[in-house]
């Protein structure tokens, strides 16, 4: 049986969805779809912790679902600006996790993910998917996928 990593770029998908559909991801679909086609062997959705009752309950879903989660803490610069973002940690774990994987599925629109596609799948030949808002997914990050699941209203709440 095919084995399966699963990397949630939280915030990516949740402001993605909600500015082309103003719906909600529905990460319970997707796990149905995904198991559907191999063993999922590692789950994480990356999160900005923002401390509110809301996000926990959200948070305990995803857990409750098979994702570990992994947060980092939000930060308002002072100029107003904030500051939250799981690139680098993604990009470690899923380096690490082609390693024993088959599939690597990445649900993010995020272009800067295109680089880390290409060099899992020349270097450890794992097939890489993105699941991605089509209209706001970046072309780069499609071409470096094996294969592209648009986001669409199946995957909505």
């Amino acid at each position: 049986m095919k084995k399966i990593a699963i990397f949630a770029d939280v915030q990516n998908i949740y402001y993605t969805t909600r500015q082309a559909y103003g719906k909600q991801f529905n990460y319970r679909k997707l796990w149905q779809q995904i198991s559907a086609q191999g063993d999922i062997v590692s789950a994480t959705a990356y999160a900005i912790d923002r401390g509110d009752e809301k996000q926990r309950n959200f948070q305990d879903i995803l857990r409750q679902i098979g994702f570990a989660i992994k947060l980092k803490p939000y930060i308002q610069r002072s100029d107003g600006s904030t500051k939250g973002d799981w690139d680098v940690g993604i990009t470690i774990d899923v380096m690490e996790a082609a390693k024993d994987v088959d599939t690597v599925v990445l649900l993010s629109g995020d272009g800067d993910f295109d680089l880390l596609l290409k060099k899992i799948r020349d270097d450890y030949g794992v097939n890489a998917e993105v699941y991605g808002v089509p209209a706001l997914t970046a072309n780069s990050l499609i071409d470096a996928a094996s294969v592209f699941h648009p986001i669409e209203n199946e995957l909505l709440l």
